[in-house]
């Protein structure tokens, strides 16, 4: 198969307007629902440490058991979606998260809990996959920044929304209502997703190469552990030490990427990384890792800082902090409307500058500064996020030739998680290094955080910064509606108006 052929498995299928919006619908609601979760046990933590008398290191594992799985799973999705059907590869996400959802809801010990969290990042780690390629498949060039938009709308509204509706269900009871909640509303979508979807295209058979699964599970889960447990503050005590984890994991990438290169040339790879080759498709993946280090970093620090140096509670945090997610999600679709008029180079390095001069800002906060200036920073922050991430994504899957929209997508999702831990671990790191520095100087224990604190927001504008000249490399590829000669005009180099070529 040549770089430029569409195996029939993704030819594109013939449904109307309304089907195809209705088939986006579903699959954007249940996302929803299933990215909801991955933060709503945010505040449950200490509720949960008490009643099954667990550590904080233990409890903590039910957000990192969650991100683990997402990483293992992620990569492999590539080649699963390409194997089953849309409607099969759906119901197998939603079983997924159901089980665990339930399983979750009627755990009697910790360790049961813990599995449930496991099957549940299971199912959501297909979810995004599924969505994204579905979208490029259906969606013509020329509106996939407006659908885009609407997408990221939804995908940056739920974890905003997770901590704060998790503050009040604890407020009216138990700990299981986090589950209880979710559990009908995930149903319903399940059963109306079954009788609304359709399969989008026809499966193609092939074989799966067994060697590169574990490769791909050890490697990018020992990767994701050793860098999420760097900055932890009992990292000394850990049985291995998350140095060697880092750095085994990194090798065993390594001899995952070989594996997959070698099985370009003889057969099908688990994950196809001649994405990579289209050089448009590897810039917005270099800017959206730098971007997600940068946003995880500030979004790990500011509940630290609301919290410990300002005194506010779980709560007022997560109320404080809605308002930024609801920003970035609400400029989503106006963002996706801009980058079908205007390209990506105008939005999204205007974007990663005020990224940045925000992140900069931070670094200048300290014991006195005012809860309000912080919520109206993070607004800005989000705002110039959401100016980055739908121009982004739709540029950089929109190059890709379909055959490749899947593995594009886990490329996309997989470094996702990487560059979560990578950038969580970089500002842990740094807080803490800091912070005991000023503490042995003779600050007090919150002056020394803060000093922390500011130390880690000036990595992530330093981040942003290196964002910012990545940026100034985007394009825009050329649609059918866009000749070639005006994609040039934005500074692409690109000239083929149907499938792209590697560049």
């Amino acid at each position: 198969m040549t770089e430029g052929t569409m195996p029939a498995s993704h030819t594109t299928p013939t449904l109307s307007p309304a089907h195809v919006t209705a088939v986006l619908r579903i699959l954007v609601l249940s996302t929803f629902v299933v990215l909801l979760n991955e933060t709503i046990m945010v505040n449950a933590i200490p509720r949960l440490m008490r009643e099954f008398e667990v550590t904080a290191a233990a409890a903590g594992w039910l957000s990192t058991a969650f991100m683990l799985t997402m990483a293992v799973v992620i990569p492999v999705t590539g080649w699963f979606l390409q194997r089953v059907t849309t409607r099969t590869a759906f119901s197998l996400a939603m079983a997924l998260f159901l089980a665990g959802t339930a399983l979750a809801a009627a755990a009697p010990v910790f360790p049961v809990l813990l599995a449930a969290r496991v099957i549940q990042a299971g199912g959501t780690a297909v979810m995004m996959p599924l969505l994204m390629t579905t979208l490029m498949t259906l969606v013509p060039p020329h509106e996939r920044g407006r659908v885009m938009g609407n997408i990221t709308l939804v995908i940056s509204v739920a974890p905003a929304l997770g901590p704060a509706v998790s503050g009040v269900l604890l407020e009216l009871g138990t700990w299981r209502l986090l589950f209880l909640a979710v559990l009908p509303i995930a149903g319903a979508m399940t059963v109306f997703g079954r009788r609304r979807l359709v399969n989008i295209g026809e499966p193609q058979a092939g074989p799966i190469d067994w060697l590169s699964v574990p490769l791909a599970a050890a490697g990018f889960g020992s990767l994701i552990y050793g860098l999420s447990e760097l900055g932890a503050g009992d990292a000394s005590r850990a049985p291995v030490p998350p140095e060697a984890m880092t750095v085994a994991g990194g090798v065993l990438v390594g001899l995952f990427v070989w594996r997959q290169l070698a099985l370009q040339r003889l057969s099908t790879p688990l994950l196809d990384l001649r994405a990579l080759a289209f050089r448009h498709f590897s810039v917005a993946l270099g800017l959206m890792c730098l971007s997600f280090m940068a946003l995880m970093g500030a979004f790990i620090l500011l509940p630290i800082y609301l919290q410990e140096v300002r005194g506010l509670t779980s709560l007022q945090t997560g109320l404080l902090l809605i308002p930024g997610g609801l920003t970035m999600g609400l400029l989503g679709p106006q963002v996706g409307k801009l980058y079908d008029r205007l390209g990506a180079p105008r939005l999204v390095v205007p974007g990663a500058v005020v990224t940045a001069l925000c992140l900069g800002l931070f670094a200048l906060t300290g014991e006195e500064t005012s809860p309000w200036l912080v919520l109206a920073l993070h607004v800005v922050l989000s705002a110039g996020m959401a100016f980055v991430f739908t121009p982004v994504f739709t540029s950089g899957l929109s190059v890709l030739p379909p055959h490749l929209y899947a593995h594009g997508s886990a490329i996309l999702g997989s470094l996702q998680q990487v560059a979560a831990a990578a950038g969580t671990a970089l500002v842990i790191s740094v807080m803490s290094g800091h912070a005991a520095t000023a503490a042995l100087d003779g600050a007090d224990a919150t002056g020394a955080l803060a000093t922390g604190i500011r130390w880690g927001f000036g990595v992530g504008a330093v981040i942003g910064t290196v964002a910012v000249l990545i940026a100034l490399l985007v394009r825009t590829p050329p649609t059918p509606q866009q000749p070639a000669a005006e994609a040039q005009d934005d500074g692409d180099t690109t000239t083929s108006k149907t499938a792209p070529t590697p560049s």
